[in-house]
């Protein structure tokens, strides 16, 4: 079953159990999908890819909207968005850890055979497609910093 069928399955199944903020949250997913194959034209359907990348974009507006809502002193606003992440991260993939995140990038410096800052963007360009959902851009930067 792809994601886009998962989504909508347990949109059904939160209705039944009525649980509202679970069928907002995903009510909202499907609905920037749909968007998404709208723009893209006629007759498109977006494959998992592509669903996880707008589930990952999602994920990291709740976090940011965390932090804005916790400086701001918004606490109730925070921990909504908080239990939205939850909702969201359960259609992400397992997040890796520190130390596979270190031999992925080591392995992607390996194949590309850069050795100097400046070429970090090649090894981006193949990682961070690689772990999207699994690893944000931000950490394999930093990651392929302290390697390089």
């Amino acid at each position: 079953m792809g994601l886009k069928e998962q989504l909508k399955s347990d949109m059904k199944t939160a209705m039944r159990s009525r649980d509202q903020e679970r069928v907002s949250v995903i009510r909202l997913l499907i609905s920037t999908i749909k968007n998404k194959e709208i723009e893209k034209g006629k007759d498109v359907v977006l494959s998992d890819d592509d669903v996880l990348a707008l589930i990952v974009t999602a994920a990291k507006q709740r976090r940011e909207s965390i932090t804005q809502f916790k400086d701001a002193g918004r606490d109730e606003l925070a921990e909504k968005e908080s239990r939205e992440l939850q909702i969201l991260s359960s259609y992400l993939p397992e997040p890796l850890s520190e130390e596979a995140l270190r031999e992925k990038v080591k392995a992607a410096i390996a194949a590309t055979g850069i050795t100097e800052m400046k070429d970090m963007g090649q090894v981006m360009k193949t990682l961070v497609p690689a772990l999207r959902g699994r690893a944000e851009g931000d950490a394999i930067r930093r990651m392929l910093q302290s390697c390089l």
